[in-house]
């Protein structure tokens, strides 16, 4: 007569849990490094900008029309570029599937579907960098006192670049710090070489 220690449980294949799914972060990669691109790219451009006009001008108007003006002349720059760029990797993919088809390797139909889309990278880059350009301006638009102006655009920046820095790194599943440095480092150099370069020419009368 068998014991219940003698009994074995056979579990089903099917019945068992289910391990986690892989995800290749890599995947994230091109979208990835647009958004953060344009973003920061938006913030550092308009910011700098605005710093180079505080440090000559010490109206806000000057200073807001300054920063209204990058952020629409970035927008456009980056729609543009990222237009122009994103189709043509396009017609380089298209000839490619046609030339796979000829020599039936490829199914057409399944790498059409993976196509990049010019118009869509363009809006992206746009409301990216429109997204970045927007926080030097709100700063700015309430503070009256010149100086206190600046402080406040140099400590909104630093934090919206730590933000930037962290959501990328998030996504990408990076190391955050290092992220976050790369980022903080180039926007505080970036503005310091504008402020100070506009000063120094402002100062000798040109």
């Amino acid at each position: 007569m068998a014991s219940l220690n003698d009994v074995q449980i056979t579990i089903p294949k099917d019945s068992q849990v289910p391990e986690k799914e892989y995800f290749d972060y890599s995947k994230r990669a091109q979208w990835l490094r647009a958004a953060v691109l344009g973003a920061t790219d938006g913030l550092v451009s308009v910011a700098s900008l605005m710093m180079g006009v505080g440090a000559v001008k010490h109206g806000i108007a000057v200073m807001i029309l300054t920063g209204f003006a990058g952020l629409v002349a970035g927008a456009c720059s980056m729609a543009i570029g990222e237009f122009i760029s994103v189709y043509s990797q396009l017609d380089i993919e298209v000839a490619q599937i046609k030339r796979n088809k000829r020599n039936e390797k490829h199914d057409e139909e399944s790498e059409k579907d993976q196509l990049p889309n010019p118009f869509q990278a363009a809006l992206a880059s746009a409301l990216a960098f429109s997204l970045g350009a927007l926080v030097p301006l709100v700063a700015a638009a309430f503070i009256r006192e010149h100086k206190m102006r600046l402080i406040v655009v140099t400590a909104a920046v630093t934090f919206s670049l730590v933000v930037f820095g962290a959501v990328g790194a998030v996504l990408g599943k990076t190391p955050a710090v290092k992220s976050c440095a790369r980022l903080l480092i180039g926007g505080w150099i970036a503005m310091a070489i504008t402020f100070s370069l506009t000063k120094l020419i402002a100062s000798h009368g040109l």
